[in-house]
């Protein structure tokens, strides 16, 4: 009986061991798998070659490669602008690459972006080399990129989406009705129409005012600079868009010059070889943005050991990161503050340039990093390089800056605050047939308790709050562009602004892309010699793969499918874990293309 209970015991441990060796083989093979998937290696390029940029996509600052997309065989459909635009300087650089082929593919990416992406491309042209864009279907956003081409060609049967902007609200309150579900809001700000799609079941007269201010100033920078690459009168543009050119004969397209010619996708592979004196019967040399991003740029090595840091501050501004269907990046409050405090004390860092490309959220966060902008730019300038946001708590984290670039298609502003609290009582009392009784000592014991309305003591505390909450935000901005509070509130009541209004209001000191601010960064750190920087820094593949579970990816998939709704539940999802105050602007902004 003992020995059988010996070797039974010794079969079990020696299953459990060999249950863990194999686990932890596995892990190690997965590791490995994802990380040959994902591995950067440096490109060569051959003589005489093409890089085909693919207008292909979602659009973010910078992305970090999913090993489960890889290791299930997806295409990565995310793109990093910071790729895109190091890319096409790198191919402007080296002489082996003689041309760009764009190939239209739906590219999704706000204006601001897409203004990026376009002037990354103008200066490419400079250099004497060629642009050829390509589509079957250009989007709208596809053609805003494309016209700086020096030829536009279009599939015989082909489509060119030009027809405006538009913006779309999605309101709840009828479905939130429903449910028994009341919005308790608290806000400051005329124009602060984050909360209407959960009070309201139509738009407000101030929020259509700022909607079609910024968009319309969005379209008309839109028709200036096609008509400049494409010679076409801003008139004649703006009544092609009204003919809406998607249905009309490719031929219309053709005589109105919004393309050069119609070829299939075939013999428009024969013209790029003859633009590049490729024989007939040879195959194009042809590098994709994954093979030039890997290129070594062009550059000396510095040895001064001056570093201008680029900190990329991306998403919603929160307390503490969220867990949700959601996987877009986040501004976490501590973790951004403690990244500005180590590049404050770094000796080596000259200057630091903020990248913000945010909507705002918590104004609890965006004070605390406001902080250390502040003690950061008494030892080393800060220069603020907006992206397609940087408004509400965007903003706020923005303002104390020395310098403030942004692209003349960002969305800024929305000074104003905000505080909203679901509050069931109808579905508790009257729909789920519930009574909750209480007991309390003070008057407040129960503030905001389930299964009864705010009372009107409640809601003059929290109005009081929020009050206080917009003086402090009103002041900042004030302190921090040397402007009269009384300035600041003139232009602010929630309001948002393209960054070429915000540039006329004084919210904004130049307009511009990264490029820009990386030079003004060098020159008031009074530096020539520096290396370019970025922060935080990326995960590594392992980091990745444990951070970005099989569950994360299901619920991004999932996320994917809700769409435009996605922001709007999400924000329902975390509304729990919300600071009292939020300084965020409306999510219901989706220009449609």
């Amino acid at each position: 009986m003992k020995d059988f209970l010996k070797y039974t015991l010794a079969t079990i441990v020696g299953l459990i061991a060999c249950t863990i060796i194999l686990s932890v083989i596995g892990i190690v093979s997965i590791v490995g798998i994802a990380a040959s998937a994902g591995s950067a290696t440096t490109t060569t390029i051959t003589e005489n070659s093409l890089f085909k940029l693919e207008l292909k996509g979602t659009v973010n600052e910078r992305v970090v490669e999913n090993p489960f997309a890889a290791l299930m065989g997806e295409k990565q459909s995310a793109l990093g602008l910071n790729d895109i635009l190091a890319s096409i300087e790198k191919a402007a650089e080296n002489d082996l690459i003689k041309g760009i082929y764009l190939e239209a593919g739906n590219i999704s990416a706000q204006p601001a972006s897409t203004e990026e992406i376009r002037n990354a491309l103008l200066r490419f042209k400079q250099t004497g080399k060629f642009i050829v864009a390509y589509g079957d279907t250009y989007s709208e956003s596809d053609y805003y990129i494309c016209s700086v081409a020096d030829k536009i060609i279009l599939n015989p049967k082909g489509i060119v989406d030009w027809h405006g902007l538009a913006s779309q609200t999605i309101y709840f309150k009828d479905l939130l009705d429903l449910a028994g579900v009341e919005m308790e809001v608290f806000k400051v700000g005329t124009y602060k129409s984050a909360v209407e799609p959960y009070t309201s079941m139509e738009m407000s007269a101030e929020n259509r005012e700022q909607i079609t201010a910024y968009i319309t100033s969005i379209w008309d920078n839109m028709v200036e600079n096609v008509s400049l690459s494409r010679g076409i009168s801003a008139e004649k543009l703006n009544y092609y868009a009204d003919q809406y050119m998607a249905f009309c004969p490719t031929e219309e397209c053709l005589a109105a010059g919004l393309v050069d010619t119609l070829l299939y996708k075939d013999a428009t592979k024969d013209y790029l070889k003859q633009l590049m004196n490729t024989d007939e019967d040879d195959r194009l040399e042809v590098v994709t943005l994954d093979d030039v991003k890997n290129i070594q740029k062009n550059v000396p090595l510095d040895k001064s050991g001056n570093i201008i840091a680029m900190y990329y501050a991306e998403g919603q501004i929160v307390d503490s990161p969220s867990t949700s269907v959601n996987t877009s990046p986040e501004i976490v409050g501590d973790k951004v503050c403690t990244d500005l405090r180590k590049l404050r004390d770094d000796d080596n860092v000259k200057a630091v340039i903020l990248r913000v490309n945010s909507p705002g959220g918590s104004a609890y966060a965006s004070e605390q990093i406001w902080n250390e902008i502040v003690q950061l730019k008494a030892k080393k300038p800060v220069i603020v390089s907006m992206g397609d946001f940087a408004a509400s708590g965007g903003y706020y984290i923005s303002c104390a800056a020395d310098t403030i670039i942004a692209q003349p298609n960002t969305l800024t502003g929305s000074i104003g605050i905000f505080g909203m609290f679901p509050n069931p009582h109808k579905l508790i009392t009257d729909k789920l047939k519930l009574n909750i009784e209480t007991v309390k000592t003070n008057r407040f014991a129960d503030f905001g308790a389930m299964g009864r309305p705010f009372s009107s003591a409640e809601r003059a505390i929290m109005q009081r709050y929020i009050n206080e909450g917009y003086a402090n935000f009103i002041q900042r901005c004030a302190d921090g562009r040397g402007m009269a509070n009384a300035d600041i509130e003139a232009v602010a009541q929630g309001r948002v602004w393209t960054g070429e209004m915000a540039q006329n209001i004084g919210l904004v000191d130049l307009l511009g892309d990264i490029e820009l601010a990386e030079e003004i960064a060098a020159e008031k750190a009074g530096i020539e010699s520096y290396t370019l920087i970025s922060y935080p820094k990326e995960q590594n593949m392992l980091a990745t793969l444990l951070d970005k579970t099989k569950e994360s990816y299901i619920e991004a998939r999932i996320g994917k499918l809700a769409g435009d709704l996605k922001q709007e539940l999400n924000l329902l999802y975390n509304i729990d874990n919300w600071s009292h105050l939020q300084a965020r602007m409306p999510y219901e902004i989706h220009l449609m293309y």
